[in-house]
């Protein structure tokens, strides 16, 4: 059985890996695995060990404390919210498009989605 923890990492692995824009097979080439290993450690089926972690956060450019960020928010708001939004390839492709505008496009683009939204409600 998988342990919550585990599964929570390896989601963060996966949305970093894919907010840079890298495969699973490029990610295991730079930490020296097979991809096959990568997609277990993402769907948290196994686990990963400290010093695979830290290659890990090395290569994607983060911190090791960034695949336990949310963890503690984790359990109490996941009523409250889709199962795993960036595991949607639109949303993630929304991710990626919103962050290449520039900073003051960005916040108006920004700006009228909330208004949008609020409308809607």
């Amino acid at each position: 059985m998988t342990h919550p923890v585990d599964i929570h990492v390896g989601k963060r692995v996966r949305h970093r890996r894919w907010m840079v824009g890298m495969t699973q097979q490029q990610l295991a080439a730079h930490v020296g695995i097979k991809f096959q290993q990568i997609q277990k450690y993402e769907t948290g089926m196994n686990r990963i060990s400290a010093s695979r972690l830290w290659d890990i956060a090395a290569t994607l450019g983060v911190p090791v404390q960034y695949f336990f960020d949310g963890l503690d928010e984790a359990n109490t708001t996941a009523a409250n919210q889709p199962d795993d939004l960036l595991a949607d390839k639109e949303a993630l492709d929304l991710i990626r498009s919103y962050y290449a505008i520039p900073e003051n496009q960005r916040r108006r683009l920004f700006d009228l989605a909330r208004v949008l939204s609020d409308a809607a409600a």
